[in-house]
């Protein structure tokens, strides 16, 4: 292209013109720049030069391959048809490729690895998923029980392991609040004597998805939507019900998170799974299939979806701050590992449930859970960003004894974990921060990057070689080394398919809703009832009525009673399902360790019965905090003061897990609207209940939460609308007394009875 004669003059004015006696001939290549260079620096200020006559730019296209012609917003993508990154159209995007439809997912599927790939660096820095977490310390102790099925170090009887264990939500960013309706994550990395082993799982035992390949479209649909950034960390909104509402494989895990466990109390009273099934080896080479769970010593307890709202906005950090909070005074959490077993048939499957199917659960009246070890947290961390931020989980890092499976989904996080690691810890060292080193001896021959923090010594940092004396020698098996479990694959096509087992969406789900009791049947009416309310198209919610029309017509009625809808028919006979008692929180009795007492008193109280209840809550291993209308102590001239916690003003009903009170406290001096909302209109004088006790006593009440006192507290319970003969009020004579009598209420964890149910009668 001919250069503009003003660019040529205003060079050959700069470079001192053509032909340079000095510079090479015309017509010689090799010339760095558009023209020659002069002796002196340039001091005349002028324009880039043009490329030279040989060279030329990239012509102009927007990111998605279009030019300024092809519309009004010629960045946005373009074409109605699903395409690569480089614009190939693709057949499927639901599939990864496989050796066959039940076989291992093949290395080779570019279009798997590039959505895989974008999708892990799509957040920077914080992790695309599980953003928002919390950690501790701790000890596993095997039990030794798992000796038969794996050789596993770690498991064997009394051998304790350090852990470092964090909880997660998975939708919210880092700045957003603990108690979302979500699935929780539960990711433990054990620092074995044979390297790093990391149980990456969920509070939740099934996914929404069997594929990995279908990873980003799961999360981009839950996640906040694109143009608004709202909603943060909730799934009540269309895009999310949208896609589980047409990819109803997503349905048992959508059932899940509108259960109470989609709410949990703490991190502490939460299950975990591994989601997938494993393969564990034994001495002899024997395998067999399992699947983990996390069984917590203080039982599975939920939120009500009220106490939910009311905490997000009072203390978004509570799930944290509990955690952080019971380690602290010593009531160090607690669960045991335990695995289902089944046999490794060529079919990979137990009583008609393909094992493969990340989507489907083994009931545990089938195959019971046994406790292979003990898990105890025992320490918090010292610095959030080294330890809980940095730290990275990966189902890659597994120990001899233990092997993955053809799980599609678990196939595709053995690459996305990490190269999301690689991106987001800032290269291939992030094993060597501190929170992530091996407690076993590294020699990997990897060498070099960003932030090597390692010195290694030699000069053949590869094999075979005879400089370094032929080091580092590979292990066998009988060596300790790491060996895959040797499998036939069957002959077999390349395909895009998943198995024929996979295609049962509604079986499951219908037995999880047969398992539940009628309190629990309510709570899951009520969530979907919410999260669907929360939609604007009407097309989602009634696609969705279709769905749980499949699963059960009584919900679906429900559902559509609340959305104003009417409810549809299911599509077909309903899927026949028994139910599964292991899958209600209801029914059974707990320690009560690490729960909250709030304590009600004033300067009138008698502060030896507070001192008593206070001790005695100290006692049973739980946190009382004592209530009072302002901070500092009550009796202060008595010699023995008791120290305020909370006062009027800062006190929730939400934090305590049950309410004590020392008579009927007066009102507090700033109990006045314009001064604290709480208090009302400002109405309390003399002899009146504080209105923010009122407002303590009536929500914890409604959340059917044990609620009591002595002295004249039946006074305040009344005002409260708390009838004193009510299920879980307690009204004695003693603190002490009351205390025993709540303390038993609290095992059960809420006073059910308070709870009116109209959906069905529960599990048979």
């Amino acid at each position: 292209m001919e250069e503009p004669k003003a660019v040529r003059n205003l060079v050959d004015k700069v470079t001192g013109g053509e032909g340079r006696e000095d510079g090479p001939a015309e017509g010689v290549p090799g010339r760095p720049g558009a023209r020659a260079a002069q002796v002196e620096e340039p001091v005349e200020p002028h324009g880039p030069l043009p490329p030279k006559p040989d060279q030329r730019s990239p012509g102009l296209r927007s990111a998605t391959g279009r030019t300024p012609q092809d519309g009004p917003r010629p960045r946005a993508q373009g074409g109605d048809r699903l395409t690569t990154a480089q614009g190939a159209r693709l057949p499927d995007t639901d599939h990864s490729l496989k050796a066959g439809p039940r076989g291992p997912v093949l290395l080779q599927d570019h279009h798997l690895r590039e959505k895989i790939t974008h999708f892990d660096h799509e957040r920077i820095p914080e992790r695309v998923v599980h953003a928002r977490g919390a950690a501790a310390h701790g000890v596993f102790r095997g039990y030794g029980t798992a000796a038969s099925v794996t050789k596993a170090a770690f498991l064997r009887k009394d051998v304790e392991t350090p852990v470092f264990v964090r909880f997660s939500t998975v939708l919210g960013s880092r700045g957003s609040a603990d108690t979302v309706r979500d699935t929780r994550g539960f990711a433990t990395k054990f620092y074995t004597s044979e390297g790093t082993f990391d149980l990456v799982g969920n509070n939740i035992p099934v996914f929404f998805i069997q594929d990995a390949i279908k990873f980003p479209d799961i999360i981009h649909a839950g996640k906040p939507h694109p143009d608004r950034e709202i909603p943060q960390a909730q799934s009540a909104h269309d895009t999310f019900w949208d896609f589980v509402s047409l990819h109803t494989e997503a349905t048992f895990h959508t059932m899940w998170n509108m259960s109470d466990r989609g709410v949990p109390r703490s991190y502490r009273m939460m299950e975990g799974f591994g989601v997938h099934t494993f393969r564990l080896v034994d001495d002899a080479g024997r395998t067999t299939l399992v699947k983990f769970h996390w069984k917590p010593k203080l039982g599975v307890h939920s939120l009500t979806w009220e106490e939910a709202q009311l905490i997000n906005g009072i203390d978004p950090d509570f799930h944290r701050r509990d955690l952080a909070d019971a380690i602290e005074s010593g009531a160090h959490p607690q669960w045991e590992l335990g695995i289902q077993t089944f046999p490794d048939t060529p079919e990979q499957t137990f009583e008609g449930i393909d094992l493969l199917d990340p989507t489907k659960i083994v009931p545990e009246e089938l195959a019971p859970v046994q406790p292979i070890g003990l898990l105890t947290l025992d320490a918090n961390p010292t610095n959030y960003f080294a330890e809980t931020e940095q730290v990275a989980f990966h189902p890659g890092h597994l120990v001899p004894g233990i092997d993955i499976t053809d799980d599609p989904l678990l196939a595709g996080r053995l690459f996305s974990y990490l190269d999301t690691q690689i991106s987001r810890l800032g290269g291939p060292n992030f094993a060597q921060i501190p929170v992530n080193r091996p407690h076993a001896p590294v020699n990997d021959m990897l060498r070099d990057g960003m932030h090597q923090t390692a010195v290694h010594t030699g000069t053949a940092p590869y094999r075979p070689n005879s400089l370094d004396g032929g080091c580092p020698f590979t292990a066998g098996a009988d060596a300790g080394g790491y060996v895959e479990v040797p499998r036939e694959i069957p002959a077999s096509a390349k395909v895009r398919e998943a198995p024929a087992s996979f295609a049962d969406h509604t079986g499951q789900p219908r037995m999880f809703w047969l398992s539940l009791t009628p309190v629990e049947r309510e709570h899951l009416i009520a969530a979907y009832t919410f999260e669907l309310g929360k939609c604007y198209e009407q097309a989602v919610k009634e696609r969705t009525l279709r769905v749980l029309a499949d699963i059960d017509p009584e919900l679906c009625e429900k559902v559509a009673q609340g959305l104003g809808l009417p409810a549809p028919q299911p599509s077909g006979p309903l899927p026949e399902a028994v139910p599964s008692p292991a899958l209600s929180q209801v029914g059974k009795e707990w320690p009560v360790q690490g729960r909250i007492i709030g304590i009600v008193a004033d300067g009138g109280s008698d502060l030896d019965a507070v001192r008593s209840a206070r001790q005695a809550v100290l006692d049973a291993g739980m946190v009382p905090l004592v209530v009072a209308p302002a901070g500092g102590v009550l009796g202060a001239d008595s010699g023995d003061p008791v120290t305020v916690q909370r006062t009027f003003t800062t006190a929730r009903s939400v934090e305590f897990d049950a309410i004590l009170l020392a008579g009927t406290p007066g009102s507090g001096a700033d109990a006045h609207g314009s001064r604290d909302a709480k208090a009302g209109n400002g109405t309390a004088g003399p002899g009146t209940v504080d209105p923010r006790v009122l407002l303590m006593l009536a929500e914890a009440y409604r959340h059917a939460k044990p609620v009591g006192g002595w002295a004249d507290a039946e006074r305040a319970l009344v005002a409260a609308a708390c009838p004193p003969a009510a299920p879980g009020v307690v009204v004695g004579a003693s603190a002490d007394a009351v205390l025993e009598e709540v303390t038993g209420l609290l095992a059960r964890h809420r006073v059910w009875e308070r709870f009116p149910a109209s959906a069905g009668a529960g599990p048979a």
